[in-house]
């Protein structure tokens, strides 16, 4: 037995609102449905998958009753993990999004021309890719 899919990537926010609102208005997610978990957080879906699940920093695994589980800090990062991607649907138009938002980016053509690329940092340094295929 092996794994299906990708379910979701889960970010401690040190900022939670303005991390929110990059992926909601920037990236073009969509915040939905959230169990009452006994901590603060968003999760935010791409159609009807909640693909990103943003969790505020401040809280710690004592509120589940589990101790044992070791929760890393935000500002301990997060090992190797490098970077989230996403598939994109018009290049152009989000690159002209995250200049006009005065966000920082990098562009990437991938060899052979089949593939372009934005990365850009969320407000808590995770790194986003967005892929887009000619």
């Amino acid at each position: 037995m092996a794994v299906q899919a990708l379910e979701h990537v889960t970010i401690r926010c040190a900022q939670l609102q303005r991390t929110r609102d990059f992926y909601v208005e920037l990236m073009g997610l969509r915040e939905g449905a959230r169990p009452d978990f006994p901590f603060r957080g968003h999760w935010l879906y791409l159609g009807d998958v909640p693909v990103v699940h943003l969790v505020e920093a401040s809280d710690s695994a004592g509120a589940w009753g589990r101790d044992e589980i070791v929760i890393p800090k935000a500002a301990d990062g997060t090992g190797s993990f490098d970077h989230v991607a996403f598939r994109g649907d018009d290049f152009a138009a989000m690159r002209a999004r995250l200049a006009a938002a005065g966000i920082a980016f990098k562009e990437r053509l991938v060899p052979g021309g089949a593939l372009s690329q934005l990365f850009v940092p969320d407000p808590e340094g995770v790194l986003v890719e967005i892929n887009f295929r000619a």
